[in-house]
């Protein structure tokens, strides 16, 4: 990953640790996938992935076919998950093949961040930015209109 990657997850990481518990869960890369087709590379990610759950968690995958949001709509759908007291709130973004058909099974809901494609690790800064941002509009801080 890109130093100016790896800065952005910890800069932004570091801002939403202001407003509540925040952590960064990362499964381990499979190895030899190329020497593995892709629906088997999607089940063995997706079998970890789902070990990182609790049968309480809200599950939301970041999915190119999940709702579409502005980032002030996407503050208001936080801050609602926040007033119906969801315990944990657990993005995922997936590998380059996208999800296992048990990940979107057990999701509770999708999110889309573009019509675009970008690259898991980018996606991260992209993602963290807009979590940051939600969280300033729900505390009617300046940095949405700066």
């Amino acid at each position: 990953m890109g130093k100016h990657v790896v800065y952005g997850v910890e800069e932004y990481a570091k801002r939403i640790g202001r407003y509540h518990s925040f952590q960064i869960i990362e499964i381990p890369h499979l190895k030899n996938v190329d020497k593995i087709d892709v629906a088997m590379v999607k089940r063995k990610e997706g079998e970890l992935i789902l070990s990182k759950f609790s049968s309480d968690d809200y599950v939301i995958l970041l999915d190119e076919n999940g709702k579409v949001f502005d980032s002030v709509q996407f503050s208001q759908y936080m801050q609602k998950l926040m007033l119906q007291s969801v315990k944990n709130v657990i993005f995922v973004i997936g590998g380059a093949y996208g999800f296992d058909k048990a990940v979107y099974d057990r999701a509770n809901a999708k999110l889309a961040l573009s019509a675009m494609t970008f690259s898991h690790q980018l996606i991260r800064v992209v993602f963290l930015e807009q979590l940051y941002r939600a969280n300033t509009i729900i505390k009617n801080e300046p940095y949405h209109n700066i």
